[in-house]
């Protein structure tokens, strides 16, 4: 466990050299203390690792010093070949370049080493979109991922979804774009606007990419934006996704569920809104249904869920998503009705 620390110590030093004794503890989930200790332990192996102090300063490796310690476990060499997904590659337009680039790999592996990665191809398959929906890449995609590769602010044009069956509207947003995530299949740009430096909330947006439809660069930024260097993807999404998701929540439908409904919910309703519904359901009543009030995207996609749970629901507010099911409730009768006596 030590020996892997103090290679993977020596490996961080010598790929980001400066990382000061903080941020290395960061990276090996350790104590500041132990990265102290580990480093004198690294001296002692012959590894010229020096700490240096000021605004420069931090751990490097004496000039011109490279470690040996980059030979692959064969269980390293699998993981390379799942550490990408073949859909996102394509979407962004970057398969050709991973094809190659896994080329040259297996060509500067040992072959007992590029059996093992390669082995991995055939074992596992990441497949990223959701079921029952036709995967498609926003045709805007690559352009938009080139600008965050090169951290370019963009101009982008972007349909915002209306309320309540009312129609998207267009609007246009300055945006520094940070980072591209795949969720579900859907593809968002998270990015701040320029000019907000502050790190507020605020100060941050995010898209779906699909949503875009025009993208230019911004006009008079000639230059890339300079990056947030406190800025971690990965950490923002997960921090932010939960709120994301219930922001997109902005209709409440109040509904009355048989105890088989309230047993279905969660398969028909965003799981944002879920909780949230249960945690506002009433005490059974003498039928043994419970009120709760329901968060949806909208009344389209309220309507779209409730149906699925059949006469297990019944809406009480709003009164137009009442008055659509009973129109829909009396379209079935007329249907399977008239079915019925033709059939007699």
């Amino acid at each position: 466990m030590r020996a892997a620390r103090l290679i993977r110590m020596a490996l961080l030093v010598q790929s980001s050299p400066g990382l000061t004794a903080v941020a290395l503890a960061r990276e090996l989930d350790v104590s500041k203390r132990t990265v102290i200790r580990d480093a004198q332990a690294l001296q002692e192996a012959g590894v010229p690792i020096r700490s240096e102090r000021g605004r420069t300063g931090g751990y490097h490796l004496a000039p011109g010093h490279r470690t040996r310690l980059t030979t692959l476990h064969p269980t390293e060499a699998e993981t390379l070949y799942l550490s990408g997904l073949p859909t996102a590659l394509r979407d962004l337009g970057l398969s050709g370049a991973a094809d190659t680039a896994r080329l040259k790999l297996s060509a500067t592996l040992l072959p007992s080493l590029r059996a093992a990665a390669e082995s991995s191809v055939r074992r596992f398959h990441l497949d990223a979109p959701a079921w029952f929906r036709e995967p498609s890449a926003p045709e805007l995609l690559p352009e938009l991922a080139r600008a965050v590769w090169s951290d370019r602010t963009v101009e982008l044009a972007y349909a915002r979804p209306g309320r309540d069956g009312t129609p998207p509207r267009m609007v246009t947003r300055l945006l520094e774009p940070y980072g591209l995530v795949l969720k579900a299949g859907v593809w968002y740009v998270v990015g701040r606007v320029p000019g907000e430096r502050t790190g507020r909330d605020g100060a941050w947006r995010t898209y779906r990419v699909d949503r875009v439809t025009a993208l230019s660069p911004a006009p008079g930024a000639d230059e890339p934006f300079v990056r947030d260097p406190s800025f971690d993807l990965a950490s923002h999404w997960q921090d932010h996704a939960a709120g994301f998701a219930r922001t997109l929540l902005r209709t409440t439908v109040t509904v009355r569920l048989t105890e088989c409904g309230l047993l279905r919910l969660p398969d028909v309703a965003d799981p944002a809104g879920v909780g949230e519904a249960l945690a506002s359901a009433t005490a059974p009543d003498a039928a043994g249904r419970v009120t709760l009030d329901l968060p949806a995207e909208s009344e389209d996609v309220a309507f779209a869920q409730l149906t699925g749970l059949g006469a297990d629901a019944e809406v009480l507010a709003p009164e137009g998503l009442r008055a659509r099911f009973r129109e829909h409730t009396r379209g079935l009768a007329t249907l399977y009705g008239a079915e019925s006596e033709d059939q007699r």
